[in-house]
């Protein structure tokens, strides 16, 4: 940013440099002439400010939040794994784990899918499965 000393310094050195073609038409005119010079310099500068940002530099410690190829390869490792554990559950685990897991039923809700008498006992079944369910991804590894 400019100093204002300087600010006003250049606008009062351009107005000068075009005083030839001043024309005072009341006292004080040229008073006025200097002061709307200064703030048609501070608009510029606003302008300017707007148009160009101020740099800043990236530091090597900002966070890469896109998942890496590894990250990726590895994800649809386990993806590809867990569905295949999945289908080697019986229908009841499979049903528990899909409901809580991928559609996020409430235990309440839950209860109700899979015939439990309440949410408790629908809990006990997804913890259960969850158990077969890790069982069967480190079987195949």
């Amino acid at each position: 940013m400019l100093d204002t000393a300087d600010l006003v310094q250049d606008s009062v050195m351009a107005a000068m440099r075009r005083l030839d073609a001043f024309e005072p038409r009341h006292q004080g005119a040229l008073q006025a002439y200097l002061r709307q010079a200064v703030m048609n310099r501070i608009k510029d500068v606003m302008r300017q400010k707007r148009r160009r940002p101020e740099r800043t530099g990236l530091t090597e410690s900002l966070p890469d939040e896109a998942t890496s190829p590894l990250e990726a390869a590895i994800g649809s490792e386990n993806t590809a794994r867990y569905e295949d554990a999945l289908q080697r559950l019986k229908p009841a685990d499979r049903e528990a784990i899909i409901g809580r897991l991928e559609m996020q039923y409430r235990y309440e809700e839950l209860a109700i899918v899979l015939g439990k008498p309440t949410p408790a006992a629908a809990r006990m079944a997804v913890t259960r499965a969850m158990k077969h369910l890790a069982a069967e991804m480190q079987h195949v590894s």
